[in-house]
């Protein structure tokens, strides 16, 4: 007889996916948020500022180096397994990257700390596609929704430790005290990867390199590919995040413009944003239960879009109560639309395939950010904030004409699922 699942609060794998995602969630601000913020500081113009976008190339593209993750057993690891290995790898030279980028001086080398930023973007992108496919491995298929949200407050919580309480700890650490707080913090998805067990792999008999690439290079993608409007999903894929991108690459350059100080963004965009986005993630989860995760990407997208509007506005009347209603509704409707596109993700996702065509996924996902947002401050020099933003919400329409698209060919609202 099947043992009967222990409750979700009670099995060890959930607190293993909520330090995993914490450490995830780390060192993104790192190379985003955070690091414009100190270039705004520290004099560096607009369009310097918009080009750090590009910095986060490694998340754009991880899945050229996701099959190696996938098939190659870790250097000197291979006791703790193929997950646990290469994290164990990974973690503890992501920490010592971030150490070293606080002790670089953007205002007389930034080319220092933009190499040192990419080397961050690189290893926390690698973290990213063992922790993914590990997190879709060691979990049933009723229990990924549980995996999920223990993954995500674990992410926001660390996009609150590193961005807001990072910013806050400025005046009282430094710059080198806070990415010394920020390499700390990695602590806990180490200790999440020694709490986790590794999810047995069927043994499989030794192969010619010839096949093992094809097998987990090629097949990933051709299995992809395959599918009916394969190039429609993945054009949707890139395209949701376009006009969040555009916005949010240039959110520390617009509100410094507007006089608030790095302590007021940093309390508005601390516990009220996220619990404003954990907020928007619950409602969600409901909204994609109702309504299929299809039309919950429609009706999601097109609140995440309209809040951009919410920036001009506050353009207009900046003041602290603006700033709460901008980053509270922006924040909600993030989080809103974050669920329904994680879901969808995470059901295109084939087992046989799941770090290779995950990380394929999750990469086309921030092509925007990477690519297009790296534009974003020549964009806003030229247009004037109000204008920028007024782009930056119209950018989000083709995701939704493609989803709509979609919605007709393929009304089923997981969109072709491989077989599980």
């Amino acid at each position: 007889m099947k043992p009967k699942p222990l409750p979700f609060w009670r099995d060890r794998r959930f607190l293993v996916l909520l330090l995993l995602g914490f450490s995830a969630g780390v060192p993104l601000p790192l190379s985003g948020f955070v690091l414009r913020q100190w270039f705004s500081e520290s004099g560096l113009s607009l369009a310097a500022i918009g080009f750090t976008a590009w910095i986060g190339l490694s998340y754009s593209f991880k899945f050229l180096w996701s099959p190696a993750l996938d098939q190659i057993a870790p250097p000197g690891m291979a006791r703790f397994g193929r997950r646990r290995g290469w994290l164990l790898l990974i973690q503890p030279a992501l920490m010592l990257a971030i150490i070293a980028m606080g002790q670089t001086n953007p205002a007389s080398a930034a080319q220092v700390t933009a190499a040192i930023a990419v080397l961050i973007a690189f290893l926390s992108a690698s973290q990213d596609i063992v922790v993914d496919a590990w997190r879709i491995e060691m979990l049933e298929e009723e229990q990924q929704g549980y995996g999920l949200a223990a993954y995500v407050w674990g992410y926001r919580g660390a996009l609150l430790a590193s961005s807001s309480g990072g910013l806050a700890l400025v005046g009282v650490l430094g710059w080198d005290g806070v990415f010394l707080y920020c390499a700390a913090l990695i602590g806990a998805g180490v200790l999440g990867t020694l709490l986790g067990r590794e999810v047995p792999r069927p043994p499989q008999a030794p192969l010619p390199w010839g096949a093992r690439i094809k097998l987990g290079v090629v097949q990933p993608f051709t299995e992809f590919l395959t599918r009916r409007h394969a190039i429609a999903i993945l054009l949707f894929v890139g395209l949701f995040k376009l006009g969040e991108a555009l916005a949010g690459v240039m959110t520390a350059p617009f509100y410094r413009e507007l006089g608030f100080a790095r302590e007021q963004v940093a309390a508005v965009s601390g516990f009220f944003g996220m619990f404003a986005t954990l907020a928007g993630a619950l409602a969600g989860g409901w909204v994609v239960a109702r309504l299929g995760t299809g039309r919950a990407l429609v009706i999601t997208g097109l609140f995440q879009m309209l809040s951009n509007l919410l920036y001009v506005v506050l353009g207009w009347a900046p003041s602290m109560g603006m700033l709460f209603v901008q980053v509270g509704i922006e924040n909600f409707t993030d989080g809103l639309a974050d669920a329904a596109f994680l879901t969808y993700l995470s059901s295109l996702t084939a087992r046989a395939f799941t770090a290779t065509q995950y990380a394929l996924l999750s990469s086309l996902a921030s092509v925007p950010l990477r690519t297009l947002g790296g534009a974003g401050g020549v964009l806003a020099q030229d247009l004037g904030w109000s204008w920028f933003f007024v782009l930056t919400t119209v950018a989000a329409l083709p995701a939704l004409g493609v989803m709509l698209f979609l919605l007709r060919r393929l009304p089923a609202a997981t969109q072709s699922l491989p077989p599980r």
